[in-house]
C-alpha cells in the first residue's frame, strides 16, 4: 500500500520499521523539527527521522500542517493512507480528507480511556491493571474517532513507563500492519461513557510529596521512569528516585526511618516508601547500597519535596 507516515519518538519508529518490513511503500514521512537536547543543547533528530534517513525515505519536518505548501506536497504524494503515531502536530481536516483510507492512528490505550498526550504514564499513575492499543480512524476530535482494531495489555506490578512503552510499541506496530491487511474495516464508535484525558506530563508532577500514601508515590516513581523522573530533596540536593516500593511503616511524612543496604526507608502520609535506586545530579543511577557507600544518610533526618 502507498503510505504516508507521521510520527516522532521511538514508539512511532517501531511502527514505521514494521510497515517497511511488511513491504508497504512509504512515500512520505512527517516528523517534528529537530529539538535541542542534552547539556550542550545540540539539535537532535527524532528517532523517526533517523530511521527515515537510513531507509532513504522522503522526509518533511513542518512546524504546522496548516501550511498550504505542505498540504500540497502531501496531496501530490497520492497516499492511500496516512499512519500516525505520537506525531505531536494537529492534523487539520484538509489533511484528514486526503488519503483514500484516511488517517489511521496508533494510540497507546484502550479508547476512550486515556485520550491525549500521555496515556502510558497516566495509566500507571492511576493504578490501572489493564491498558492496550487502539488503532483508530482519525477525525477532527482528540482521539475520538472510530476504533478499527484494539488489543489489551496487562500492566504488571513492576512496570515502568519505559517497559510498558516497549511492549505497547511492538503491539501497536503489529496491529497497524494487520489493519492495513484487512482494509476496509467498519470500525466502531467510541462509547460516551468512560472517557478520560491523559494530559501531558509536567515536571512539577514528578516531585514526591511525602504527605501522600506510599502506594501512590510508588506509582509516581514507575510512571515517571524514564521521564521526567520522580524526585525529592535529600541533604539539600535533588535526588531522582528510579525504583521504590510501598512497605509497612509510619512517621512524620518525609522522615528517614532507616538507611541500609536493602533500601532507604521514608515515612509517608500512609505507610512508608522503600527507595531502591537513585541518582544525584550529574551522576549515574545507583542502587541504594552504592549510594550509601558515598553519602551519609542518618535515620531521623528528613527528605523534602523538590521544587522548581
Amino acid at each position: 500500500m502507498r503510505l504516508g507516515f507521521a510520527g516522532t519518538p521511538e514508539f512511532a519508529a517501531v511502527a514505521l520499521r514494521a510497515l517497511l518490513a511488511a513491504g508497504h511503500e512509504v512515500e512520505l514521512v512527517l516528523t517534528q523539527p529537530d529539538r535541542a537536547a542534552g547539556r550542550g543543547l545540540a539539535l537532535r533528530p527524532s528517532p523517526v527521522k533517523q530511521l527515515a534517513q537510513a531507509a532513504g525515505l522522503r522526509l518533511l519536518q513542518p512546524t504546522t500542517l496548516r501550511d498550504a505548501v505542505v498540504q500540497e506536497e502531501i496531496r501530490a504524494s497520492r497516499l492511500e493512507a496516512l499512519i500516525v503515531a505520537a506525531y505531536g502536530l494537529i492534523l487539520p481536516q484538509a489533511i484528514l480528507d486526503l488519503p483514500r483510507w484516511g488517517c489511521i492512528n496508533i494510540h497507546a490505550s484502550l479508547l476512550p480511556r486515556w485520550r491525549g498526550a500521555a496515556p502510558i504514564q497516566r495509566a500507571i499513575l492511576a493504578g490501572d491493571h489493564q491498558t492496550g492499543i487502539s488503532i483508530m480512524q482519525m477525525d477532527a476530535g482528540l482521539d475520538s474517532g472510530p476504533v478499527l482494531l484494539s488489543a489489551g495489555q496487562t500492566i504488571r506490578n513492576d512496570d515502568t513507563a519505559a517497559s510498558l512503552h516497549d511492549r505497547l510499541a511492538e503491539q501497536g506496530a503489529k496491529l497497524v500492519v494487520e489493519v492495513l491487511d484487512r482494509l476496509p474495516l467498519p470500525g466502531w464508535p467510541q462509547p460516551e461513557s468512560g472517557i478520560t484525558h491523559a494530559a501531558k506530563i509536567g515536571k512539577a508532577e514528578a516531585a514526591l510529596d511525602w504527605r501522600l500514601a506510599a502506594a501512590q508515590l510508588a506509582l509516581q516513581v514507575r510512571a515517571f521512569n524514564p521521564h521526567p523522573g520522580a524526585s525529592c530533596v535529600l541533604n539539600g540536593k535533588v535526588l531522582k528516585v528510579w525504583a521504590a516500593r510501598p512497605v509497612v511503616g509510619g512517621g512524620s511524612p518525609g522522615l528517614i526511618l532507616g538507611a541500609a543496604q536493602d533500601g532507604l526507608l521514608i515515612a509517608c502520609g500512609e505507610g512508608a516508601l522503600c527507595v531502591d535506586e537513585v541518582q544525584q545530579a550529574g551522576g549515574r543511577r545507583l542502587s541504594v547500597a552504592e549510594f550509601l557507600n558515598g553519602t551519609a544518610v542518618a535515620a531521623g533526618s528528613r527528605c523534602a519535596v523538590a521544587t522548581g
